[in-house]
């Protein structure tokens, strides 16, 4: 691709759940791992909650959402700050519908962005809704899922 600019990200996913026997058996070890990027804090994982996984832990399918969910806010608040849009707070609880076929594979179908955002009183509404329709064309992750993502926002005027 002419011009384009290439990255490389590092992870370091380590198997934590060997109880003693390895994977001798099924129920013998445990879906538990640590996520290490260099230079940042470790994350301790675990797998979904529905296949046994400890729900006190991120599981992948909570990291895609929640990656999704940063980079459209992330380009939500650069574009907004180029627009004289002032976002004082920005919150989301977005959703991401799976399903499960019926060999046990398992896929996102959708995702829906759900912010709550926070605006200065100057704030125009119209230029703020504008924005969302920008951002699924620049945002990395958003660009990199096969399933479709929208969005319904909440704003508030800061007074």
């Amino acid at each position: 691709m002419k011009g384009a600019s290439m990255h490389d990200y590092q992870s370091r996913v380590v198997w934590t759940g060997n109880t003693g026997e390895g994977t001798a058996h099924y129920k013998a070890y445990a879906r538990t791992w640590d996520i290490a990027v260099p230079g940042k804090p470790v994350v301790h994982c675990s797998n979904d909650p529905l296949l046994g996984g400890d729900p006190g832990k991120m599981n992948p399918e909570d990291l895609l959402l929640s990656a999704l969910s940063a980079c459209h806010m992330l380009w939500y608040l650069h574009y907004a700050s180029e627009a004289g849009i002032v976002v004082t707070r920005y919150e989301d609880a977005p959703i991401g519908v799976g399903e499960v076929g019926k060999g046990g594979a398992g896929r996102f179908v959708s995702a829906q962005l759900r912010p709550v955002i926070w605006l200065a009183a100057s704030a125009d509404m119209a230029v703020a809704e504008a924005i969302h329709h920008r951002i699924h064309a620049v945002c990395f992750i958003a660009r990199s899922v096969n399933f479709p993502v929208t969005y319904s926002a909440e704003y508030r005027v800061e007074t």
